[in-house]
């Protein structure tokens, strides 16, 4: 005992048992619970019925409303999100002025409470909200963007201007560890910059850009708070996302529709990352 003590994994293991045991007490057996509900009619004296509350969600209209908008949302704002974070942290990585401030200032969205700047919000995108007064001055016409299709660029420009700080940091990180001799190395061979950001930026970023996606994609699923903070319950129809359909069957104590769309949720959000990890790794095959 004492030599199996004194072994790394053992002590390894011995730290993670207070982890494991939480996470297995408050995610891993309440999803599994939720999984098995799925399956049932009820939650009292339920008897199982198989796939029938799948294909009751499947044959909802506010389901298949909700699941199109959460997956138009990850779509759009996912590669946005990527492109806006590379570039920032690209720029952010050189000798620019007051870049130590701007590094600061992509950070504050994270740190600052989301509740209390979504009023902010609420009062830029209102109709008689400061955007509409500046559209106005200009000669253009005013905008109800919480109450029309516009109120999905809104939510996506809350998720860029939420997470897209965090990502920057990631992407700074992993630049910094690219050596500078390889860009000197291309630029002496004749390389222009789209070509070393290809060959060498990328390349050498592909963990990180692995990593963010996967969170990005993650968070991409999360806009629920913002939404709900921003335009209620019974948003309009193009933010209507799958948290809110699972937040009106919470209501509704529907808890068989309810765990079956988040057990679905999980579902596709684990394909995608397996998926993930095998383009990651036949990508690193072929660098090789």
């Amino acid at each position: 005992m004492k030599k199996w003590f004194r072994k790394d994994s053992s002590a390894a293991l011995l730290f993670l048992v207070p982890s494991v045991f939480g996470f297995a007490l408050f995610y891993l057996i309440p999803f599994a619970i939720g999984v098995f509900y799925s399956f049932m009619d009820s939650t009292v004296d339920s008897q199982f019925v198989g796939l029938d509350n799948y294909r009751e969600l499947f044959a909802s209209d506010s389901f298949r409303k909700a699941s199109s908008n959460t997956f138009y949302f990850s779509v759009v704002s996912v590669p946005l999100i990527l492109a806006l974070s590379l570039g920032l942290a690209i720029i952010l990585n050189k000798n620019i002025y007051l870049r130590n401030w701007l590094r600061t200032a992509y950070v504050l969205p994270l740190v600052v409470p989301v509740a209390s700047i979504l009023l902010i919000w609420q009062m830029l995108f209102d109709w008689n909200g400061s955007l509409n007064a500046w559209l106005a001055g200009f000669g253009f016409e005013r905008v109800d963007w919480m109450k029309t299709d516009a109120a999905r660029n809104v939510i996506i420009i809350v998720y860029l201007w939420k997470n897209i700080g965090y990502n920057v940091i990631l992407f700074l990180a992993g630049l910094q560890q690219i050596p500078k001799d390889y860009y000197e190395t291309a630029q002496i061979e004749g390389a222009g910059r789209l070509r070393q950001f290809r060959s060498i930026t990328l390349v050498y970023l592909t963990s990180t850009m692995f990593f963010v996606v996967i969170m990005s994609i993650i968070n991409s699923f999360k806009v629920f708070r913002e939404t709900y903070l921003i335009a209620g319950e019974y948003p309009h129809d193009s933010i209507y996302m799958m948290q809110h359909y699972m937040n009106n069957m919470f209501t509704s104590l529907n808890i068989q529709k309810l765990t079956a769309a988040a057990t679905l949720m999980a579902g596709c959000i684990l394909l995608i990352v397996m998926g993930l990890f095998v383009m990651e790794r036949r990508f690193r095959q072929y660098m090789e």
